[in-house]
């Protein structure tokens, strides 16, 4: 089961376009100024299956793409990591904002983690830092986030900047 603390089915603030956003249940992190602080205890929210969650995906015909934020998703993995996969098969983009930097879940080698990043086809890395918070950058915080090509920075063990302009 994947532990929800909330879900957005039209979200223009998440990625580009319309999208499905699933926010996570729990988080380490505690950001100052963080966006979403009741989805950090980590316990709690609502339990759903990868099916029933995609059933609600699919339900919007104007979904284009979905996005995993939270909460902190990495923590999930192993539970999302079904419902990343029928994302991916219904041909949806894929997006994950992690509080993590790339390098730090390379360096953990979490099987679960990687496989959900390397299904993943845009990656907002990096903590909330108050200090570089910005409103110009699309997607994205503070300065120190990064947008990278999830699935390419996984396979070359490395940060890979995302190339695609709707994201920049």
């Amino acid at each position: 089961m994947i532990h929800v603390a909330g879900f957005v089915e039209d979200s223009i603030v998440d990625g580009p376009g319309l999208r499905t956003v699933v926010f996570t249940q729990g988080c380490d992190k505690r950001c100052r100024g963080c966006h979403n602080p009741a989805a950090q205890p980590l316990t709690g929210g609502a339990p759903y299956s990868p099916e029933e969650l995609f059933d609600r995906i699919t339900a919007n015909p104007l979904c284009a793409g979905v996005t995993f934020s939270g909460g902190e998703p990495l923590l999930q993995a192993a539970a999302l990591l079904p419902l990343a996969r029928l994302v991916k098969n219904a041909g949806l983009p894929l997006a994950v904002y992690t509080g993590d930097v790339l390098e730090q879940a390379l360096e953990r080698g979490d099987e679960a983690q990687l496989a959900l990043l390397a299904l993943t086809d845009v990656l907002v890395d990096g903590p909330f830092v108050m200090e570089e918070k910005t409103l110009s950058l699309p997607f994205r915080g503070s300065k120190n986030q990064r947008v990278l090509d999830s699935a390419r920075s996984v396979s070359e063990r490395r940060a890979v900047l995302c190339e695609d302009a709707a994201w920049l």
